[in-house]
């Protein structure tokens, strides 16, 4: 195991650095640098074909039809009765994608996004209106 350990210092790592909008500010040096053409930044890695990543929601051609909030499996979307739209919760959200397949008039999709993390349950990056 030591062995292998060691192999590992001195190997390139396997992923991509973490996204820039995720750095603290304190590495603005950095980015003036990249700007600048003095460093290069690892490309981002692409999302595989039909990837299901925030759902993006498309209000003026929701109908109010209801049809999502029956299929949902963990109740992640919820329905505003004075508007006649809905709201998804994507920390409740499973991304099955079963409330894109539902929809009649395709107002619901699956985007390439897939940072979502956050320290708040119901931030507002967490939740689709």
């Amino acid at each position: 195991m030591i062995l292998q350990l060691l192999a590992q210092l001195f190997k390139k790592p396997f992923t991509n650095k973490h996204p820039m909008k995720y750095i603290p500010s304190s590495s603005t040096t950095f980015f003036k640098d990249v700007q600048n053409g003095k460093v290069m930044m690892n490309p981002p890695v692409g999302t595989p074909e039909r990837f299901r990543g925030k759902i993006v929601y498309e209000t003026e051609k929701c109908i109010g039809c209801k049809l999502c909030l029956e299929v949902c499996p963990s109740e992640a979307i919820i329905f505003k009765d004075e508007e006649k739209k809905i709201r998804i919760y994507l920390a409740r959200c499973t991304f099955c994608a079963q409330c894109t397949d539902v929809c009649p008039v395709n107002c619901l999709r699956m985007s390439n996004e897939f940072l979502l993390a956050d320290t708040q349950k119901y931030s507002p990056s967490l939740i689709v209106e």
